[in-house]
């Protein structure tokens, strides 16, 4: 009895020596607010008092009872993830292009996923020259699975326990309707998260021909009013919309698709260049002078089509008269 209490004993100290580091990280304590108070002031000692980050200072906390798993999920049509009988050269050129660090896989349709590969994994084994049999089947890992209506808090909480880090989105038949990770979670807390494989986001408006603008949907609303020289928020707008995305969103109810259109009633039209679930990144301003011009210049071919094609059209009747007549002067000829 005295050695198995021992045993247990040495079990829970190694566990709280293992839990311990975990819970001073960032990610312990974003999942402390869901604890019942007293457990948050037994955390607070722990760490050294009021020393430690409190996750009461993030604005974003609450995002992690009103946000759903849909909501951040990218959709299944931009997923990228491999097939099971996909070969070593083929997914190394898949890690190497997308820069993840780890993708799905599945059997047949992205609908069977077989679980995770991570390129840790495949650098470890068949990386360094590394010789033998490659085989995607006994470097899968787990992948959790979440319904669409799951709080996003519940789901980082499931993350942390089962220590995988990317989830697929099931709807209500079965099938794979997004996904995932944990970067996306912790990002609805604290805000973007950028590493070394993001790309720069560039100047936050240029013009790309006259009347025509690209933008980043995070550019400041009266500097993009000032260079354009429109006025874009009404009077009825509310006066905390700031950027060139708040705009758009205000008039759509909505985080718009890339590639659809939103028209303002100052003439102006915005394209959506690029934007995920959550958030407009990037837009297109076309101006209603740019957008004249381009309809006159339509017009203008659409009519030199129409001459081009008449005169054609004249040109083949007169030298089909034309072959007509020396037709009949020959025949008058013969006679």
């Amino acid at each position: 009895m005295g050695s198995s209490d021992g045993t247990g004993s040495a079990q829970g100290a190694a566990e709280s020596q293992d839990s311990e580091p975990q819970q001073r990280g960032l990610l312990g304590r974003l999942l402390s607010a869901f604890s019942p108070p007293e457990n948050r002031d037994a955390d607070t000692r722990q760490t050294g008092g009021a020393s430690a980050p409190q996750p009461q200072n993030l604005p974003g906390l609450s995002n992690l009872r009103k946000l759903r798993v849909d909501d951040v999920a990218v959709p299944k049509v931009d997923i990228v993830a491999v097939p099971l009988d996909i070969g070593k050269d083929d997914l190394v050129a898949v890690f190497r292009e997308h820069g993840f660090s780890r993708v799905p896989v599945y059997k047949g349709t992205l609908d069977h996923p077989q679980g995770l590969v991570l390129l840790k994994d495949l650098a470890l084994t068949h990386g360094f020259g590394a010789a033998g049999r490659f085989s995607l089947k006994r470097l899968l890992r787990p992948v959790l699975y979440a319904p669409p209506s799951m709080p996003v808090g519940v789901l980082l909480q499931k993350m942390q326990r089962q220590r995988v880090h990317m989830a697929l989105v099931i709807d209500e038949y079965g099938g794979v309707d997004g996904l995932v990770t944990i970067e996306d979670l912790i990002e609805t807390v604290i805000g973007e998260i950028e590493d070394e494989h993001d790309e720069a986001e560039g100047p936050l408006w240029q013009e790309e021909k006259p009347g025509v603008f690209l933008a980043q949907a995070n550019a400041p609303l009266e500097e993009v009013e000032a260079a354009i020289g429109i006025r874009l928020r009404t009077d009825e707008d509310d006066e905390e919309i700031d950027t060139l995305g708040g705009i758009v969103f205000l008039r759509t109810g909505r985080v718009p698709a890339r590639g659809e259109i939103v028209p303002h009633e100052s003439g102006v039209e915005f394209e959506v260049v690029d934007a995920d679930p959550r958030r407009i990144k990037r837009l297109r301003l076309r101006l209603p002078s740019a957008m004249a011009a381009s309809t006159a210049a339509q017009v203008g071919a659409d009519d030199g089509g129409a001459s081009e094609r008449g005169a054609s059209e004249r040109g083949s009747g007169e030298r089909g008269s034309g072959e007509r007549g020396a037709g009949e002067s020959g025949v008058g000829g013969d006679d």
